[in-house]
């Protein structure tokens, strides 16, 4: 697939900053939706997302490269991020201390701003899957024609890389981000216990994660392991320690 969307005045726009910045605009739109339903000021958000969002950036591409630092030679290529090369874990990471600190000092209820602002995370991530497949990335292990032949066409075409076909894992992921913001949409709708949404997030997109890791074969490592697997199954334990408190004392609040 070719990476490049369009050119102005001879500069490369890339699909993957298209998608991001597509992804960031739409999930400030449904942002106003979810502020809506829990009767919260959106301007707070925007001015949250403000200072969190250049953050998680720099903090996602910062986890990539401290991976991979055999593969940069100085700090230009070290900070360009138009090929790809952003870490979600390091994002997230990153992002949501920068949240948790600027709501302390704004005096704003971090967990109340987190459960809206979510469904836009899990949304954008799911359309920024999309980049890494225009960039050839985020791909599983070789597989056979009869296997990709199932895909669609353009599926199979970008799946094609030096002569191999690849097992789209960037789809997987994309499909069960879609069906992780299904799920929240209608949690956000039926439930005001604080925090519900975030940690559901948390454990739901830490569940598809780690099995679709499993498949990837450019994941970044610690030792042996893989890095985003040892993540998402800190993030399922708490997302299960969460359920459990909020069971056992009662603190599921219907909507309705």
């Amino acid at each position: 697939m070719n990476p490049i969307a369009f050119s102005i005045f001879g500069l490369d726009i890339r699909w993957y900053g298209v998608l991001i910045a597509s992804g960031i605009l739409i999930g400030l739109l449904i942002a106003n939706y979810t502020c809506k339903i829990r009767n919260l000021n959106y301007d707070t958000l925007l001015d949250i997302v403000l200072v969190c969002l250049p953050i998680g950036i720099v903090g996602a591409r910062a986890y990539y490269v401290l991976f991979n630092l055999e593969d940069y030679d100085s700090l230009i290529s070290a900070i360009n991020i138009r090929q790809g090369g952003l870490a979600v874990h390091g994002g997230l990471i990153f992002g949501l201390t920068a949240a948790i600190l600027y709501c302390r000092h704004r005096k704003v209820n971090f967990l109340d701003y987190a459960d809206i602002a979510v469904p836009s995370i899990i949304f954008a991530q799911a359309l920024g899957r999309w980049g890494n497949f225009f960039n050839g990335e985020a791909h599983g292990s070789p597989v056979s024609y009869s296997f990709i032949q199932h895909f669609p066409h353009f599926i199979q075409k970008g799946m094609y890389i030096d002569g191999t076909y690849f097992n789209p894992t960037f789809l997987y992921e994309s499909v069960w981000d879609l069906l992780v913001f299904i799920i929240l949409i209608y949690l956000i709708q039926r439930f005001r216990k604080r925090g519900l949404i975030l940690f559901s997030y948390i454990g739901l997109y830490s569940i598809g994660r780690f099995f679709i890791e499993g498949m990837r074969t450019d994941s970044l490592l610690l030792g042996p392991l893989k890095m985003a697997q040892l993540v998402s199954l800190a993030g399922i334990t708490a997302w299960i320690i969460f359920l459990i408190y909020a069971f056992k004392t009662n603190k599921l609040q219907n909507n309705k």
